[in-house]
């Protein structure tokens, strides 16, 4: 893809990025989630707001990061070779992992301990603990990290046994885009019969039941950068996408008064329910309507960046890394403020997504760093 065109994808990485913050600093203020530090109970109205939110962020956010990662795998690869290649990213995505579980993540679970639990013990006693109970990685978000990591392995011996074979594929048509959806509700709806939402694999810290859709999304975005796919999807499918995204965003209110009447979402998890069947194609056709209009929303009209965007698009993927102990760090500083929580999500977004993309650049700014982050 030409060099001018790379923008509306750096620009998606950007979007994506600050979503993940707020979806996180949601659960802080009330969303349901399981998160490091959590801070009251909302009312019904901001429950169903929070959960309208968050269902839409879940459906397509981690999806469109990992077909973003195998749409950039394939020419990487080409260029470097499966040793250099390999090596470049377990650079990349290894360190910042082994970080996260050895400091990061003991760091926030004793900060969370001494200011919420009352924890009066030194450090050294807490992390004595911590790692004597250790029963699973400490990744917080950065499973998406290990998962990449662990698909990244996984192209290189694909590649290593393939002989190189390289075939086009051209962009598909709309209908291929429905099967493709069909197919990953009726996997995941599969799947979570026996692994419900909320079940993870607690050693590797990963949540099983969303991955067929990450799993797709990887080989789909491989396949899009052979056919730059990004670059000849039609605009007549992006607005098609676009409005179906809409209708389906707003099936959820439907769904939710269907299928939980009473408030208990439990059905919609996992297991042999329609609310289970339903809520995986929900989130399928999701994934893919918005993934599909995006894409042509930002490169036909957010094809370009300055200097604040290419900042930020350059601080990205440190801000992803960081953003946990930053917005729990930052809740904790402002615990005592006692307003209505989804108020208090609505005026510290601003400042959460602002601390995060700037301490991000400014350790950035430490030497070696760039050629990590």
């Amino acid at each position: 893809m030409p060099k001018e065109r790379v923008y509306f994808i750096d620009n998606i990485r950007v979007l994506l990025t600050v979503l993940i913050i707020l979806h996180h600093l949601a659960i802080t203020y009330g969303a349901p989630g399981d998160w490091y530090y959590q801070e009251g109970q909302p009312g019904l109205l901001s429950l169903l707001l929070y959960a309208i939110f968050t269902g839409i962020n879940q459906a397509f956010i981690m999806g469109f990061f990992f077909l973003l990662s195998g749409y950039f795998t394939p020419g990487s690869y080409d260029r470097k070779g499966a040793g250099p290649f390999f090596n470049a990213r377990l650079l990349r995505l290894g360190i910042p992992l082994l970080f996260y579980i050895i400091v990061i993540d003991p760091l926030v679970t004793y900060a969370r301990a001494v200011i919420i639990r009352g924890f009066t013990g030194s450090i050294f006693n807490y992390l004595g603990d911590y790692f004597g109970n250790y029963k699973g990685l400490g990744t917080g978000p950065l499973w998406f990290v290990e998962a990449l990591l662990i698909f990244t392995s996984i192209y290189v011996l694909w590649r290593l046994i393939s002989k190189g074979i390289k075939q086009d594929v051209k962009v598909p048509r709309n209908i291929a885009f429905v099967l493709f959806a069909l197919l990953l509700g009726v996997v995941s709806f599969t799947v979570r019969i026996w692994l419900p939402l909320g079940w993870t694999f607690i050693p590797l810290g990963l949540q099983l039941p969303y991955f067929p859709q990450y799993i797709g999304m990887f080989i789909i975005g491989t396949l899009a950068y052979r056919g730059n796919w990004f670059v000849h999807l039609s605009k007549k499918s992006g607005k098609l996408w676009l409005w179906i995204a809409i209708i389906i965003a707003l099936l959820l209110l439907v769904l939710i008064f269907l299928g939980a009447p009473e408030g208990d979402a439990t059905r919609f998890r996992g297991g042999r329910h329609w609310q289970a069947f339903a809520f995986a194609l929900w989130e399928q056709f999701l994934c893919v309507a918005l993934i599909v209009a995006l894409s042509v929303l930002f490169r036909e009209g957010c094809n370009r960046q300055g200097k604040l965007g290419k900042t930020m698009a350059a601080s990205a993927y440190t801000a992803y890394i960081f953003h946990a102990p930053i917005i729990v760090l930052l809740a904790f500083a402002l615990r005592k403020i006692e307003i209505e929580l989804i108020l208090k999500f609505v005026l510290v977004a601003p400042l959460a997504i602002f601390l995060c993309f700037s301490i991000s650049m400014l350790i950035r700014m430490l030497p070696f760093t760039k050629r990590i982050l």
